[in-house]
């Protein structure tokens, strides 16, 4: 039976590695939404491919432009936040949150609060508004699959077996491109170094989230959310090669773990797919080739951001918002050249240190708490390039 998609992120790196297993099987997906950035020429082609009911360029300023590349295709063009979030509650069995950032936030919990399953590779929604997403996910009755490699692992990894039997759940990071450089090297490290990762393709900001260990903080929110096991039986461990996702551990001391080749088609045909499996065209696993699995403790003397993310979500309230608000805005920073990548994890600080902000109770809460602390951070910029 076909079923119906809402792509939200449709340019970026998820949203293409969607769209590539959509193609693959047309009969299985009709899809009713595709958006994006500001990419309108990406846009318009994949709206021409797949026509879809609706096509929308969160940037205004593009509308025209959009509206002019679907005349004549019967597909309704349409811009802005506020047209998002009506995207998101168009009827639909599936919708895929892709879109980088908070600005995913507002249509993934219109999707939720709608009834509809979602596909969250969005992780920066959940870890600013966690409590009050999976408060929406439980009113509405709404499935949250977790597209994210680490924890559609643990997703799998907890099929058959019961949240309350586990002893632990360990999330699997590559350790980043930096991961034997010494604090003096990292110092002078380049944005083009920085987006380089090891193992996975993937866009320039989660890149360097990668290389920082931020990733792996904002992941250890994630979970802590998705899987409510306690902060304390939420571990982390570098695992360079990238062939385990991440690991469970039950009471009776057995580990189950999901392994997979670095491609995020996998844990996106397990998303689409579910509760069933479809075929893929990523490689299979060769063990006897890849030789060995090495494991180590993460060093967080030099990668400070994952206690960093440990302590803001033990804290709560808004501090996993603040967190993630300066770090978009020192990640974008480094990316321009205006501070140094050791720089990235210190600013954050730096913001989480001058105020705590007060417990949000409405999802406009934390779009204030995103924009004071993005304001912050952007003050601590301007003091790193004038210091």
């Amino acid at each position: 039976m076909t079923r119906r998609l809402s792509l939200f992120g449709a340019t970026g790196s998820v949203g293409q590695s969607t769209l590539d297993l959509v193609r693959r099987d047309p009969g299985a997906w009709r899809v009713t939404v595709l958006t994006a950035h500001s990419d309108v020429a990406e846009l318009a082609r994949l709206a021409r491919e797949f026509r879809p009911d609706v096509a929308v360029i969160a940037d205004p300023r593009h509308y025209d432009a959009l509206k002019e590349a679907l005349a004549g295709t019967g597909i309704e063009a349409a811009a802005g936040s506020d047209a998002l979030v009506a995207a998101a509650e168009r009827p639909t069995d599936l919708v895929m949150a892709a879109i980088v950032g908070t600005a995913g936030l507002a249509p993934t919990m219109a999707a939720l609060a709608a009834g509809y399953d979602v596909a969250l590779a969005n992780k920066e929604a959940l870890v600013s508004a966690g409590a009050l997403m999976m408060a929406a996910a439980r009113l509405s009755g709404a499935t949250i699959l977790p597209v994210d490699s680490e924890h559609n692992a643990i997703f799998q990894c907890l099929a058959g077996g019961r949240i309350d039997q586990v002893r632990r759940i360990i999330l699997t990071a590559s350790g980043g491109p930096f991961r034997t450089m010494s604090a003096e090297e990292m110092a002078r490290v380049t944005p083009a170094q920085a987006v380089a990762h090891p193992n996975w393709s993937m866009g320039a900001k989660i890149s360097v989230d990668s290389a920082t260990m931020m990733n792996k903080g904002l992941e250890l929110i994630e979970a802590h959310h998705l899987f409510p096991v306690g902060l304390d039986r939420l571990e982390i461990l570098v695992h360079p090669q990238s062939v385990i996702h991440s690991l469970v551990e039950y009471v009776d001391c057995s580990t189950l773990a999901q392994l997979g080749s670095p491609d995020m088609r996998i844990p996106i045909a397990s998303a689409l797919a579910w509760p069933e499996r479809m075929a893929t065209p990523c490689m299979p696993l060769d063990l006897a080739q890849i030789g060995r699995l090495d494991f180590a403790a993460p060093d967080e003397a030099r990668f400070p951001a994952t206690a960093l993310c440990r302590a803001a979500v033990a804290e709560g309230g808004a501090r996993p918002a603040q967190l993630n608000a300066a770090n978009e805005v020192a990640v974008a920073a480094f990316l321009k050249g205006r501070i140094a990548f050791p720089a990235i994890v210190d600013l954050v600080k730096r913001v989480m240190d001058a105020e705590v902000p007060a417990v949000p109770q409405t999802l406009q809460d934390i779009f204030s708490v995103d924009a004071a602390s993005r304001a912050a951070a952007q003050q601590f910029v301007d003091q790193y390039e004038h210091a």
